[in-house]
Order: C-alpha cells, then structure tokens, then sequence
C-alpha cells in the first residue's frame, strides 16, 4: 500500500510563485491548502485566484500573519509548510514575517518539513557586498539559523534565476520582454554563466522534496545543466530563433552600478543584486556541491525540465 502524501499548505499560495507551488502540489497528489488571509478579502484579483485554485482541488484555511494564534491552528492542521511570500522585500517585514512562521512551526510541533520563502541564488554562498542586497542577504541567513536553532526539519530551495525575469528580456533592463529594436546592453563581456529556470519546474522541484527524506535539512540546488547559460548565448538562440541580428554594446561594471543613482529601492536591489552574476562571474566560477547540497536534477531525472530554448519559442 503506498504511503500517505503528506498534507501541504502553501502561505502565500496567490503569488508569481506561490500559486505554481500549489498546482505542482495538486498534480503530485498532495492534499493541498492555501492560507486565507484576512486582509486579501478585499483584492478581488487574489478572490478569483483562490476560487481557481479551488476548482484544481485546493482547500482553504484561514488565517492571518499577524496573528500567532490563527498561524498556529492553520499549521497544526499539515504536516508540510512552504513560504512563498515575497523574499526580496528590502524592509524587515519579509524576515520578521519568516519568523513569524517558524515561531508557529516550532510551538504547532507537528511539521515534519519547512521550506522557507528563498528561492533565489543560496545566499550562503552568492556572497553580496554591495547594499541594498548584502543586508537582504544577511536577513535570508539570519532566518536559516533561526530554523535551525528551533529544530525544524526543513529544506532550502536554491532555485537560481527566475526564467521570467532574465530570459525573454535577454537579461536587459527595464521590460521583461525581447527587445524590439534589434539592439542589447551586455554586461561586462557578456560570458559570465548563470542559471535560469523555469517557474513551474521550480515547483515541481520543491514539491519533490516534501517527502523525500535525501533532502532533509539540505539545500537543493536546482542546476538544470542545459540552462547554465551566459548572456551571449541566451542572445544567440533568441537570434537563431527569431532570424535577426543584434547590434550588442557594452556597459561596463562602473556604468551598470551607475543606473542605481537616483533609482529606487526595487531597481537598486537588482542591480546589486545582479552585478556578482554578471561582472563577477556569479557563484559558479568555484561552485561545487559540499555536504548538505543535493542537485534537483539529480535527484529527480524523471522530471523533463524546460530549456532556456524552449522558454524563449514562447515569445518567438
């Protein structure tokens, strides 16, 4: 008889992220719950996003944030948590609300796997030195150590570079789209290597975690090999795809950082944090999986990710 799947609730299950978690968990056969906040009862956006998730099969559970008691009923009621509120948040309420959730998990007593809102390039080794992303990186740790000295079985999902934010824009700023006049910035010589994935393998990857027991308090780094890809190559496909040429021009390090000038929060936290990925070479240029690292597409073969090729045919 095959064992019982394990009772998931997704915080944050209306997001970019969060709503792809809760898909992912369904498809696996997770009996699936998404918090209902108070405060989203007014955002009819968020209203007919619940009552879709619904009709896949998602089950709802109230609940507040900013209420212990409430965050506590809500977690005694599964045996896996996952946090896909916003990580990049530069105030502290992203931290305090990671907190907030672990202080829950901790006195509920009953989760036998946290995986918290990261999501992003492992902030134990994608080291920043330039603010705002150095004291946001601070945080993310900050919230890890907070985990481990409460006991709490978890797992960290390092899942790199979101496909949609650096893919069909091929990683150029201010559109999330292709550029349209046949002309790119490339930052620094435009070789650096960098992982881009998919949003939706990225939740697949992290519901195939819950329950295996090979990922238990580690970091899973998801390194599809085919998508480890610089900024001229993600160039070159979008070209060969598209039959046009791009006139490619250079910003140099000091340039790049210079566009912080004048900007705003948002804007500046990419740009520090994206400058180590392209003018230093990332994490990758000594990366190797250490004790407590495991390898998404390792571990889990059988899932087919998608290609850098195949996520830019969408905007061809």
């Amino acid at each position: 008889m095959a064992s019982e799947k394990s009772r998931v609730l997704v915080l944050g299950g209306t997001g970019y992220l969060g709503k792809r978690l809760v898909k992912a968990s369904l498809r696996e056969g997770h009996p699936t719950y998404v918090l209902q906040r108070p405060e989203n009862c007014m955002d009819i956006n968020k209203i007919q996003l619940l009552l879709r998730l619904k009709k896949h099969g998602a089950k709802f559970i109230e609940g507040s944030l900013s209420d212990h008691e409430s965050l506590v009923r809500a977690v005694k009621q599964v045996d896996v948590v996952i946090s896909a509120l916003s990580s990049s948040d530069i105030s502290t309420t992203a931290t305090q609300l990671q907190l907030k959730i672990a202080a829950a998990i901790k006195e509920a007593g009953n989760v036998k796997r946290f995986i918290p809102a990261e999501f992003c390039i492992d902030p134990a080794r994608h080291v920043h030195n330039l603010e705002p992303a150095k004291t946001l990186n601070v945080r993310m740790m900050d919230v890890r150590q907070a985990i481990v000295e409460a006991n709490i079985p978890y797992t960290s999902i390092a899942a790199n570079c979101f496909a949609g934010y650096f893919v069909p824009n091929l990683c150029q700023l201010g559109s999330l789209l292709p550029p349209k006049d046949n002309k790119v910035s490339i930052f620094g010589d435009g070789n650096a290597k960098a992982i881009y994935v998919d949003e939706n393998d990225i939740a697949t990857y992290t519901i195939k975690t819950i329950d295996d027991p090979r990922t238990i308090n580690k970091t899973l780094h998801l390194m599809p090999p085919e998508n480890i890809r610089s900024q001229n190559e993600l160039i070159s496909i979008w070209e060969k795809l598209t039959g046009k040429k791009y006139e490619r021009s250079t910003i140099s390090g000091e340039d790049y950082l210079a566009i912080m000038n004048g900007a705003d929060a948002i804007i500046q936290f990419g740009i520090t944090h994206n400058y180590p990925i392209f003018y230093e070479g990332g994490y990758l240029k000594s990366f190797e999986l250490k004790e407590g690292d495991e390898e998404a597409t390792k571990l889990y073969p059988d899932v087919k990710y998608t290609t850098v090729e195949e996520y830019l045919k969408r905007y061809a």
